[in-house]
């Protein structure tokens, strides 16, 4: 039997300019929703402390299935809608698992440097 890995999504969102405020709104209504989903570990909405445009929308999820069902409710639907709707400027949306150290080294065995400066 595998072993479940933990996952997540990180969606940075950028608003067009003058719409920050309404998406953040449409935003937050993911959270109760999102924290609720089988499998979530954590769901959060952030804003940027420096960009106003800026938002993060980031979820953590027990394994790949739990993730990959919740991108498929009905809540996701509301990224297309930001879009169609031109509150989004734009959006860079990535997943993520966990690595080891051997994984992140590339399994090189590749001795590790430390930066001097």
């Amino acid at each position: 039997m595998s072993k479940q890995i933990p996952v997540s999504h990180m969606a940075f969102v950028r608003a067009r300019a003058g719409r920050s405020q309404e998406l953040g709104m449409r935003l937050s209504a993911l959270i109760e929703p999102s924290r609720a989903a089988p499998g979530c570990l954590n769901f959060a909405l952030q804003h940027s402390q420096c960009d106003p445009q800026l938002w993060l929308v980031s979820g953590f999820w027990s394994n790949q299935q739990a993730m990959t069902a919740y991108f498929n409710t009905p809540a996701m639907e509301i990224f297309a809608e930001l879009v169609q709707e031109l509150v989004v400027d734009r959006l860079d949306f990535h997943t993520f698992k966990d690595v080891s150290a051997e994984q992140a080294l590339g399994q090189s065995g590749a001795a590790v440097h430390k930066l001097a400066g």
